[in-house]
């Protein structure tokens, strides 16, 4: 009688194959995207981190990013690329677990990949960042791909995207104290898309610590002396003892989660949608029309 593998069976067995997405350019075999390579779809390049997010949440934040981008490529008919998980902030690089990518390391890949689309002649690359430090590294790959290519790269700062106006309507007078690193809004997204990874009985506000006897500022990087801030290269684990920069994460909810993702995904495919009508060659033009 022939063995059987009781892990491999029981894995198996444990749950129905996922359907396969038809936005999500990983599950599709490369025929089935060279199909669709004559419509020029817009690409969605997710990009995140694996970095602490405090004590109450999973450190692979780049999850949440990726969902989103799926969920606006899905609405807008675009294809959205694998995540590129890992980003740039050393200011991280103290708290065990996280892996940040040096500056050079960073834009080769992201030019690699971003190329990868370019060489097949798909020009509406629309990068959907879920790490804010990231985005000076994107500006420098932009610029070069425009000036080698004459391709303009769109690029959207998801967790800044967000207007007043809805963490006001979301958090009301609780607004600047529930936002910032370790907060919100990734921990109420968290909530709505991830709850099953939230830890939220060890969430705390942020507890700060000064340097050289000034206040440190909520991106870790730097102090405020006076009225004017002083850039220093700090590590998180110097300025924010449980890795909340900034905010309450005690404040966040699935409800809010809901909200900011639906804001996101909404913004993101109407964005999309506008962007594929134009010209990524010529930006003094409007979109085209339908």
């Amino acid at each position: 009688m022939a063995s059987v593998d009781v892990g491999t069976a029981a894995v198996r067995d444990a749950a129905p194959a996922p359907a396969k997405r038809a936005h999500a350019l990983q599950d599709l075999s490369w025929p089935e995207f060279q199909a669709r390579l004559s419509d020029n779809p817009p690409i969605l390049l997710p990009l995140g981190s694996q970095e602490q997010q405090g004590p109450h949440a999973p450190m692979g934040d780049y999850v949440l990013a990726e969902r989103l981008a799926l969920a606006a490529a899905e609405r807008a008919g675009a294809i959205c690329a694998p995540v590129l998980p890992f980003g740039h902030a050393d200011f991280f690089r103290g708290a065990a677990g996280g892996v940040q990518l040096r500056a050079a390391t960073f834009t080769m890949l992201l030019e690699d990949m971003v190329i990868a689309f370019l060489d097949h002649g798909l020009s509406h690359i629309i990068i959907c960042n879920g790490h804010s430090t990231n985005a000076p590294l994107i500006a420098q790959v932009a610029q070069k791909l425009r000036r080698e290519r004459g391709i303009m790269i769109a690029s959207l700062n998801l967790w800044r995207m967000i207007p007043d106006s809805l963490w006001e309507q979301v958090h009301g007078t609780a607004s600047a104290r529930a936002r910032g690193h370790g907060a919100d809004p990734v921990t109420s997204v968290g909530l709505h898309l991830t709850p099953e990874l939230m830890r939220m009985g060890a969430a705390r506000p942020a507890m700060r610590s000064s340097a050289f006897g000034l206040p440190t500022t909520s991106q870790f990087a730097g102090a405020t002396f006076g009225e004017f801030e002083v850039a220093f290269p700090l590590d998180v684990t110097e300025v924010a003892s449980n890795g909340v920069g900034q905010g309450d994460p005690t404040l966040a909810s699935a409800e809010a989660g809901a909200r900011f993702s639906e804001w996101l995904v909404s913004a993101v495919a109407d964005f999309t949608v506008h962007f594929r009508r134009c010209d990524p060659a010529r930006p003094h033009l409007g979109p085209l029309a339908a």
